[in-house]
């Protein structure tokens, strides 16, 4: 099977030095050496919660009014069966089934009042965490040079992870005081009203409490992963949506659309992965709920022999329906799936929120060290096919490409050259093997930082209408007229200002001849600071004369370069030669 001998480039807008990407074998920022073993996502909400105290109070004191009846259910009806009914006294069964009517109401008015405290604490802490957010987001910009992917991950966590963090926290203020008195009161009543029940109830009580604090760690690692791949599919999304055109001119959607349905399949991933944690919390609400309400039925014949009265099992069986089973369950799906996304998203948001103190002091520049410099490219025994069946087009390719070095590439068609450069230029990934631009791996750089390595220049390369000097300035807008002018006098271009109206006249496909539009590409990427150029098929519209100067220029361009090419005079020229066929390859140098 042959491969088309043709691969188009996905380009993007880069700026000319973008951050150095950190290498896979580097730890994350957040555990680097030297960091603070602290809790940021805390430290956030202690700051975002700061003025609040006054208000804090008022919910508590709310919230305990709420949670009265807890404590009264139980004891309420023990004395309304065992002193009313069974005594023969409805009247005084009734008082104190009233009695708990009444403590319902008034927990019913608390719970209305507490709402009015817990706004006046949540909604100023969103603001405090949005404008946190957004300040950190644009000191990192201002600090660092732009890159589109910090713009998507700050828009992510402003438009999601600010509104996790106010829901999140409004739930958790409003639960944590409410399920711990209660409890409480469970356990006390429990204790009060038949104290041989209390050992049946609070075993599977404890266990299921265990269990949930087990999985917690789990299910905090699960919903890092949901908002980690949230961030990078907006920031997919939003690099693929920038660079449309660019993709259209150049047939990349495919593999546009292939990576943005990647980051959506693993963001679906995260989501599955925190389901099924959260469906076993269904189970830890049957062990801790159901399984003392089972031991309670089953010795109760025991307890009833042992002196407990008719009332205090009715009672202790109340506590158990209507008290602990409700909370076990707001416990483990309320407040455990809240206070992981509260911790988390907030864990997220003081990596941009961070404050100016907190922030570590940009170190001046060091020294210049004399150090070898990587090579522009490395090629490490790379094998590749056109899928699984299909005959390797590379078999174990080794080479190394250096600063300053020219590296031919020939052979016939359908042979792998047009292959050859699409992997250098880190577009598709080798079957075995590993492809190194300046020494970091190509399969782990992110479009930005693949622009800033090397620059890819098909036969039929793009161009957009706009002026000749906008075309020669994409993707870096800074290019001085000067240095326009310079390169086209350096590539023998300079009659393309005469013909259409100096830097300023309008072009485009149409309006330039096929050597024409090879030559304003040309200039393009001789402009370009990346340290390797790859000429597929790049002056197969000009003539010799034309080729000739082209290739002196580029040789006295910084950086390497790697020519693909059927002509055997460009070839010449080259410091090596590779061959390629369809069954091996070869390297020559050129006599010197």
């Amino acid at each position: 099977m042959t491969s088309p001998d043709r691969t188009h480039p996905l380009t993007t807008p880069h700026p000319p030095h973008p951050p150095t990407p950190r290498r896979p074998d580097a730890p994350p920022p957040s555990r680097q050496a030297g960091a603070p073993p602290s809790r940021p996502g805390l430290a956030l909400l202690r700051v975002a919660l700061a003025g609040s105290l006054p208000e804090l109070w008022k919910l508590a004191g709310w919230t305990v009014l709420s949670a009265a009846p807890a404590a009264l259910s139980g004891k309420a009806l023990a004395l309304a069966v065992d002193r009313g009914f069974l005594a023969r006294q409805p009247a005084t069964g009734w008082i104190w089934l009233a009695l708990f009517a009444a403590a319902a109401a008034v927990s019913a008015w608390g719970t209305r009042n507490a709402y009015r405290p817990l706004a006046r604490i949540v909604e100023p802490a969103r603001d405090r965490l949005l404008r946190a957010t957004a300040d950190g987001a644009l000191r990192q910009t201002a600090a660092t040079r732009p890159d589109p992917d910090t713009a998507a991950v700050a828009v992510a966590r402003i438009t999601r992870q600010v509104e996790a963090v106010r829901d999140s926290l409004a739930g958790q203020l409003l639960l944590v005081s409410h399920l711990a008195l209660t409890l409480v009161a469970v356990v006390a009543g429990t204790a009060a009203l038949a104290p041989g029940a209390l050992v049946p109830i609070c075993a599977p009580l404890l266990l299921s409490i265990a269990a949930f604090a087990a999985l917690t760690p789990r299910m905090a690692r699960r919903q890092r992963e949901l908002f980690t791949t949230e961030e990078e599919l907006t920031a997919s999304a939003l690099r693929t949506m920038t660079a449309l055109r660019d993709l259209t001119a150049c047939g990349a959607e495919q593999q546009a659309v292939d990576r943005v349905l990647s980051d959506v399949a693993a963001n679906e991933a995260a989501g599955r992965a925190l389901a099924r944690l959260a469906a076993t919390r269904h189970l830890l609400v049957a062990l801790g709920a159901r399984g003392p309400l089972a031991v309670l039925a089953l010795t109760a014949p025991t307890l009833l022999h042992h002196g407990l009265s008719p009332g205090a099992l009715l009672g202790a069986l109340a506590y158990l329906l209507g008290t602990l089973e409700p909370t076990l369950r707001l416990l483990v799906q309320g407040l455990g799936p809240s206070w992981l996304r509260l911790t988390v998203a907030a864990e997220r948001l003081a990596t941009t929120a961070a404050s100016e103190e907190e922030r570590p002091a940009v170190a001046p520049p060091s020294p210049v060290r004399r150090r070898p410099r990587p090579p522009a490219l490395e090629l490490r025994g790379v094998d590749f096919a056109w899928g699984r069946d299909a005959q390797p087009v590379l078999r174990d390719l080794r080479l190394t490409l250096r600063d300053g070095e020219h590296l031919a590439v020939v052979g016939p068609s359908g042979t792998g050259k047009s292959t050859l450069g699409a992997l250098a230029a880190g577009l598709l990934r080798p079957d075995r093997g590993h492809v190194l631009l300046s020494g970091l791996p190509a399969a782990q750089l992110s479009p930005t930082a693949l622009a800033a390595l090397r620059m890819l220049l098909p036969q039929e390369p793009y161009l957009f209408t706009g002026t000749l000097a906008e075309n020669l300035r994409w993707p870096d807008p800074s290019l001085s007229t000067a240095r326009l002018r310079q390169a086209l006098h350096d590539l023998g271009a300079a009659a393309l200002t005469d013909r259409h109206g100096g830097l300023d006249g309008t072009v485009g496909p149409a309006a330039l001849s096929p050597g024409e539009r090879q030559l304003v590409a040309l200039v393009r990427a001789y402009l370009s600071p990346a340290p390797l150029t790859i000429l597929d098929e790049a002056t197969s519209h000009l003539d010799a004369t034309a080729e000739l100067r082209i290739d002196q220029a580029f040789r006295t361009r910084p950086g390497a370069l790697l020519t693909i090419t059927h002509r055997p005079s460009q070839a010449a020229r080259a410091d090596r030669v590779l061959h390629l066929d369809t069954t091996a390859w070869s390297l020559t140098h050129r006599p010197r």
